[in-house]
């Protein structure tokens, strides 16, 4: 099993080498392609399936992994995990890559190798051992590119049509993430969209689109208003339709969710309250950590004041008269909808004083109180 194997059992990415007998790495899942499929040159009439993925096992070292095979094989490997997953591989082969060629369609890495799967001599596993996987979970959070390497919304959409066909970066919070859409191509494949809408502080709703499967579930998992996400290797194109810029996932494309630092600041109340008298009502977002407790936490009143209703696109709250949301107002009407949350006013309070008014909402409010707006309890860990 996986996860009986400890850490000198797997050979780090960056000491691979084509002459080492049976190797064993360990790595976490940072980007993956959708199942395709080749004409089979040895065996006209037939076709052959691949896949690929890029693993990383530290900060400074991840390379991509390839597998070739019988459509049964291929796929069933591909479902066995997603991005987010650590595995581990045994036995794969070594092999120099060609980095022109092959990172013209595939993600740049800092290794000078890559790895190839054989049906009948490789294994893959997903990872279940607790401390490799809390140190390997950590990287899902370090870009693969310079963190200040990137273009600002509002640059892309100044430059306009001259950036139409680049590859680059992109740092910015998610707006809103749609449904996605299933269609029939003319050649009778299976094919699938989803559209996301971005903003930072340049620029309130830019479209980046996702066609593959694996990306488009991986957007299903971003939290409107919360999430950031910084986009290696995105196509900039001139959407001629809509008269705007967009951004494309492709191949190369590794996307890094929260890519943020650990909030390491610590504040007190007074501190924080001196921020906001110096900030002449301008306070700029501010993250940090306070020591103190919830001195009150009112669930008694009114219903009203406890439970608002969210727009299911954006999460905002929406106007409470005519149960609309105002903010992504470039989303049909037809397209919305709403549910209900938690928003709960309490007050916190370390050695120095009290912040009042403090809001407890949504996932963070379902998660403090183990419950969620439905009435579902759940067990705390510690009773479980």
């Amino acid at each position: 099993m996986a996860h009986s194997r400890s850490a000198r059992d797997f050979v780090a990415l960056s000491d691979l080498h084509p002459n080492l007998a049976r190797p064993n790495v360990i790595g976490v899942v940072i980007g993956k392609t959708d199942v395709r499929s080749f004409p089979d040159r040895k065996n006209i009439g037939t076709e052959r399936y691949t896949f690929n993925f890029t693993i990383r096992d530290s900060p400074t070292c991840f390379i991509n992994v390839q597998s070739w095979g019988r459509e049964e094989y291929i796929r069933s490997l591909s479902e066995s995990f997603r991005v987010g997953d650590c595995v581990t591989i045994e036995n794969p082969l070594i092999q120099s890559k060609e980095a022109e060629r092959e990172e013209k369609f595939n993600p740049v890495t800092p290794s000078g190798y890559k790895l190839l799967l054989s049906e009948n001599h490789s294994v893959v596993k997903t990872s279940s051992c607790y401390d490799t996987d809390t140190r390997l979970l950590a990287l899902l959070h370090l870009p693969v590119k310079d963190p200040q390497d990137y273009y600002s919304l509002g640059d892309i959409v100044a430059n306009g049509q001259s950036l139409h066909g680049r590859v680059l970066n992109v740092l910015a919070a998610v707006m809103a993430v749609g449904e996605p859409k299933y269609f029939m191509t003319s050649d009778k494949r299976k094919g699938q969209r989803c559209e996301v809408k971005l903003y930072d502080e340049t620029e309130r709703s830019f479209p980046i689109v996702c066609w593959d499967n694996e990306s488009i579930q991986l957007a299903q998992s971003w939290v409107p208003q919360e999430t950031v996400i910084f986009a290696s290797d995105v196509r900039i194109n001139f959407d001629k339709f809509r008269n705007c810029m967009t951004a494309t996932v492709i191949s190369k494309t590794i996307i890094t969710t929260n890519p943020v630092e650990a909030v390491v600041d610590v504040y007190t109340v007074e501190q924080l309250k001196e921020k906001a008298l110096q900030s002449d009502g301008k306070l700029e977002p501010l993250h940090g950590i306070i020591y103190g407790y919830i001195s009150t936490l009112d669930i008694d009143e009114n219903v009203s004041r406890v439970l608002r209703n969210r727009c299911s696109i954006c999460r905002f709250i929406v106007n409470e008269a005519s149960n609309t949301c105002t903010f992504c107002s470039d989303v049909s009407p037809e397209a919305k909808s709403t549910f209900a949350s938690f928003d709960i006013l309490v007050d916190v309070t370390d050695h120095t004083g009290t912040l009042r008014s403090c809001y407890l909402s949504d996932c963070v409010a379902e998660e403090s109180l183990g419950c969620t707006v439905r009435g579902d309890w759940a067990v705390p860990p510690e009773l479980s």
